[in-house]
């Protein structure tokens, strides 16, 4: 098999990141599958799922595809992020499956007619066959976000205000650094997630830092295999606590053991936050990464939450 890998369809694609697009392929047809790499503004949809009536980027990049790639109907897509009205992305990243004729025929212009096509809110930055057992949410190892904060609201940047959060208080990053280390690593964030019927909350957290962008403003970055829903904008609800002197230091571990959500953590406004970056395996491993990912993951022993 190539990279432009070809299998046959029995029936519609399905959307992991969204209820069921009819993909225009047909059935005994060979198909295509193909990666799409993507950044949005996020201010003017309603997150990244498909909801009647609202705006959604799902909504206008497969009405965008399917006229891009002459499909009969918009497009089904898988996405690595499913982000929250007004979350940003800068390095999002989806599949979708196509016929492989059809690709064939469009693929050489679709980049260019996708630029004609999308709103200036929406880019997509590359598009091409997936090497195979590619699932963009699935294969991929760690998603990074960023979130933006500034502390100085007087000498706030208007320009910046829809990606960045004007925080009341200054806030002490090397405090937020050392109450985040206690998150660090494979752990039940129920205490920040909100809970979703047969979900698990368990999530590696590869990486929780903070750093000084320019003075009065403050930038987190988070990467973890996956997160839950909310988990990145209460984690930094809390940390800010933290950094402004509210709570202490050892207050973040605390909540992260009792294992419930705690309303003394603020979930912070959308705005702030932008999906930075998605990482997979290399290609051999993409099908297997994918396979690993689907097991549900279990619960951990109460000993593991301490």
């Amino acid at each position: 098999m190539t990279a432009s890998r070809r299998k046959q369809a029995s029936s519609p694609v399905t959307a992991l990141s969204g209820p069921l697009v009819t993909s225009g392929t047909t059935p005994g047809a060979a198909v295509t599958r193909l990666r799409l790499d993507l950044s949005y503004d996020g201010s003017g949809f309603h997150g990244w799922g498909l909801q009647p009536g609202l705006r959604t980027v799902q909504e206008v990049l497969a009405e965008a595809l399917g006229r891009a790639l002459a499909l009969p109907a918009p497009p089904a897509l898988t996405v690595a992020g499913r982000t929250d009205a007004g979350v940003h992305a800068r390095g999002q990243v989806a599949h979708l499956d196509v016929p492989a004729a059809g690709w064939a025929a469009a693929g050489p212009s679709a980049a260019r007619r996708l630029a004609r096509l999308l709103p200036p809110d929406v880019r997509v930055r590359a598009i091409g066959p997936a090497p195979d057992g590619f699932d963009a949410r699935f294969s991929a190892v760690w998603r990074r976000y960023s979130y933006r904060v500034c502390d100085d609201p007087p000498a706030a940047d208007p320009l910046r205000r829809h990606d960045t959060l004007w925080y009341p208080r200054p806030v002490d990053v090397a405090r937020m650094n050392q109450a985040g280390l206690a998150c660090l690593g494979t752990h039940d964030f129920a205490a920040f997630c909100k809970r979703r019927e047969g979900a698990s909350t368990v999530r590696e957290l590869q990486r929780l830092e903070w750093l000084r962008a320019a003075p009065g403003v403050a930038v987190a970055t988070v990467a973890a295999d996956a997160f839950c829903h909310n988990m990145v904008r209460a984690l930094v609800g809390a940390l800010l606590a933290v950094g402004d002197g509210r709570r202490p230091v050892a207050w973040l571990a605390d909540v992260l053991a009792a294992g419930v959500r705690d309303p003394a953590v603020t979930v912070v406004a959308p705005h702030g936050l932008c999906l930075e970056e998605v990482a997979y395996p290399p290609d051999p491993d993409l099908a297997a990464r994918a396979q690993a990912t689907r097991r549900l993951r279990p619960p951990l022993p109460l000993h593991s939450l301490t």
